[in-house]
Formats: structure tokens, C-alpha cells, sequence
């Protein structure tokens, strides 16, 4: 197959599972329906109306958006990859002769984990090594719960036969003041469980990998942090479904508000440090598996697989955040208002949260495709990125947004430089992406060099 043969190949695919998850995100907004109606009793009071909706919404997003997503992430790591690395990839588990693209190999995983043999080190510290894989996962599962993915419904618009029924309901388990300093607060936790991890197992290796994870971690932590503090000061809330209403307001001509157009580079902060929390490649030195280093290097069986999967739902949860910080949420951008008027509000809250998973694939595609095209960092580049380049960065972003603000309290003259600076940006990264012009020369032998 051709180089455009194969482009146009990808292009359906994304194309075929774009239009997919649409369907499903309906699906899901259906299922969710039917769950508030059946926890909701009969009477259909404030009570149960509200009981239902947080039935639905833990099993809907917590359940299956945030599980499916992350454990199909991991035939993506092995199957998908291959496509884009013109490989192969696993094609040993098929049905009827056809591989599903990688899918089967989901389910041998699975009960691979959960009968494999534990191997466990002898002189390990038992309660703090049964507690890391825990520490490692749970943090991140609770981070989800805070992530707005589709906008609030009035009751009556649901149960339309319940005229008792008051309050709304929205894509969102937990809908908390603090906002974003419960995505700080949890997602810091998940330090313990990589130090203690790599400590508790016995082993000088992976020691050094929870070493390495722990320095990287609480490092990336600080510019992440910083990276989101121009949002707070220009939407005036740490409330992430807040933030998402405020992304729809118009702010130069008929452009919202995004917080990728008034915060460019908090966004670009937030995506690297972010992703080195993930301890991905190429900030993978935690988890060198040339140098056979790896904070749960002595772990097996479901206890491996709790912590490899924790690291999957960390690329699901940071979608999300971008998606909801940064690219508007569940707003669809374009004819949002002739959707609204054409589409009761059920139905349009099925089409923005169809967007909003929509814009989150796509970031968890970014990801995939960074970490499968770069190679790894060296330790010290990785701490020099934090230290010297991203947290000065951030620090600077904060002012800068905090004395526009002061200037033009309507957000309009941030909105400019935020599109001056992307401007920028895409002109430096077309300049500097350009491949060096053929010489016609062979390139050097590196066994003739010495090496």
C-alpha cells in the first residue's frame, strides 16, 4: 500500500470512530436516563432524582468513559502504535481469522493479570508493598470525578412524567467550590504510591526508579500548578464546570472565550508538565526498561497491572482537563446556538458531550503519537526543562495575565495576545521543522567513528 493509500486509510478510521463516538456518547446519555429512572423511585422526589443522577454518573463516566477508555488505551500501546510505526504489531489472539484490531488481546490481558502467579520479593515491607499499587491508582480514579463532560439538565427536561422532580443533572460525579485544588490535592497524592512502590520492594532498582519518579513528580508538580492560575485569574473560579460555561461567552467578534486563546502558553506548560506526571516517553526515566530500572519493577500479576493501568487513566484524566481548561469543554464551537434551537436540551446535551469525548480523544491521540515518535530524555534535561525553562515560564504567564487583566478587565486585550502569541508560536514551529536539505553525501558510520 502506497504513502497516501495508507494516509487515506487512518483517515477513515478516524473518520469511522469519530462518528462511533457520537453514537456511543448518546448511548451513554441514554443509559444514563435509564439509570436515574430506575434509582430514582417512584415518587420521582427531589431525593431520589438526585440519587439516580449519581448512580448514572458513576457508572456512566467513572465506570465505563474513564475504564473503557484507559484499558483500550493499552491494546492502543500494542496494537494501534503499529500502524502509525509501519509494523505488524500483536496479532497472535485472533477470532474467526480476524485480529479486531488488537481488541481481543483486551480481554487475554485481563485474565492474564488476574491468574497469573504473584511473584513477590522476600524481604519486602508487606503493608506498605500491598498499599503502593492501591495509592498509585486510586488518586487518579478520583481525579475524574470532577471533570465536567456534558452541560446540566433540568429534571423536568428528563422526566418530563415527573413534575415533582426538581434540581438538574450533568455529566459530572462530583461538583465541588474547590474545583482545581481537588486536581492538585489528588493528583499529588500519587507520589506515595510510586516512592513507596519503589522502597517497600527490597530492591535497589526499583528504588531508584521511585526515586526518579518522585523527584520528577513533585519537580513537574509546581509548573502545573502555576500553569493553571492564569485560567483561575481570567474566568474568576477554580470550578472546572464554571470554566466551561465561561469558554462559551463570546470574546473578540463571535471567537469564545477558550482558554487556549487567552492562555497559549499555560496551555503549552500544562500539556508538558502534565505529561511528565504520566511518567510516559519521553519522560519515561522512572521506568527505564533498558536500563532495567522501574518503580514497580518487583511487582506482578493484577498488582503490575493496577499501576500499568493507573498510568493509562492518568492520559484519560489529562485529556479531560485539557479538554475542559483549555478547548471549551462540552461547548461544539461551531453552530453550537443553531444546534441548541434545532435539538431539545436533552439531545443537545448528548451532542456536547459527544463533542467534549470527541476533543478528548484527540488529546489522548496527541499523547500516543508524542510518545510513540520521540526517543527518551536524559534525567538531567528532563529536571533542566522543569526548573529553567517551564516554571520561569509560568511565572511570567502569571503576571503577564494578571496585568492585562488589571488593564482590560474584559478579557478582549488577553484574547489578542493570546492569538498573537499562537500566531508565534505556529510561525517558529513551521521555521524550525523544516528537514535539513539532502546533501547527496552517505551519512557517517558510527562503527567508523569508534563507537
Amino acid at each position: 500500500m502506497g504513502r497516501f493509500g495508507r494516509f487515506f486509510q487512518m483517515v477513515g478510521v478516524l473518520v469511522a470512530m469519530l462518528a462511533g463516538i457520537v453514537g456511543l456518547m448518546a448511548g451513554f446519555y441514554v443509559f444514563a436516563y435509564f439509570l436515574a429512572w430506575l434509582f430514582s423511585w417512584k415518587a420521582f422526589t427531589p431525593v431520589g432524582a438526585y440519587f439516580g443522577a449519581s448512580v448514572a454518573n458513576v457508572a456512566t463516566l467513572m465506570l465505563i468513559l474513564l475504564m473503557v477508555s484507559a484499558s483500550l488505551l493499552t491494546v492502543a500501546e500494542r496494537k494501534w502504535s503499529a500502524l502509525m510505526q509501519n509494523r505488524i504489531g500483536a496479532n497472535r489472539i485472533t477470532i474467526g481469522g480476524n485480529a479486531w484490531g488488537g481488541v481481543p488481546f483486551l480481554v487475554a490481558d485481563a485474565l492474564k493479570m488476574l491468574t497469573k502467579e504473584r511473584v513477590e520479593p522476600r524481604g519486602r515491607f508487606q503493608l506498605l508493598y500491598e498499599l503502593a499499587p492501591i495509592l498509585s491508582f486510586a488518586p487518579v480514579f478520583a481525579l475524574f470525578a470532577v471533570i465536567p463532560v456534558g452541560p446540566a439538565i433540568s429534571f423536568h427536561d428528563i422526566f418530563a412524567s415527573a413534575p415533582g422532580a426538581a434540581g438538574e443533572m450533568a455529566l459530572q460525579v462530583a461538583r465541588t467550590d474547590t474545583g482545581l485544588l481537588y486536581l492538585f490535592a489528588f493528583a499529588s497524592l500519587q507520589v506515595y504510591g510510586t516512592a513507596l512502590a519503589g522502597w517497600a520492594s527490597n530492591n535497589k532498582l526499583a528504588l531508584l526508579g521511585g526515586v526518579r519518579a518522585t523527584s520528577q513528580m513533585i519537580s513537574y508538580e509546581v509548573s502545573l500548578g502555576l500553569s493553571l492560575v492564569g485560567c483561575m485569574i481570567a474566568y474568576r473560579t477554580l470550578q472546572l464546570d464554571q470554566m466551561v460555561v465561561a469558554q462559551g461567552q463570546p470574546v473578540i467578534g463571535s471567537i469564545p472565550a477558550l482558554g487556549l486563546l487567552l492562555q497559549p502558553v499555560g496551555f503549552l506548560i500544562f500539556f508538558a508538565s502534565a505529561f511528565a506526571e504520566t511518567k510516559r516517553a519521553p519522560f519515561d526515566l522512572p521506568e527505564g526498561e533498558s536500563e532495567i530500572v522501574g518503580y514497580f519493577l518487583e511487582y506482578s500479576g493484577m498488582k503490575f497491572g493496577l499501576m500499568f493501568l493507573a498510568e493509562f487513566a492518568e492520559i484519560v484524566v489529562l485529556s479531560g482537563v485539557v479538554t475542559a481548561v483549555f478547548l471549551g469543554g462540552w461547548h461544539p464551537i461551531l453552530f453550537e446556538d443553531a444546534l441548541k434551537d434545532a435539538l431539545s436540551p436533552f439531545w443537545f446535551a448528548a451532542v456536547a458531550a459527544a463533542a467534549f469525548v470527541v476533543k478528548m480523544i484527540v488529546m489522548m491521540w496527541l499523547q500516543l503519537t508524542i510518545r510513540w515518535l520521540l526517543p527518551r530524555f536524559r534525567y538531567d534535561q528532563i529536571q533542566k526543562l522543569c526548573w529553567k525553562i517551564l516554571l520561569p515560564a509560568a511565572l511570567v504567564n502569571v503576571f503577564v495575565t494578571a496585568a492585562v487583566l488589571l488593564v482590560d478587565p474584559s478579557m478582549k486585550l488577553l484574547a489578542w495576545i493570546g492569538l498573537a502569541t499562537l500566531v508565534v508560536v505556529a510561525i517558529i514551529t513551521a521555521a524550525v521543522g523544516r528537514a535539513p536539505a539532502a546533501t547527496g553525501q552517505p551519512a557517517p558510520s558510527l562503527h567508523a567513528a569508534g563507537h
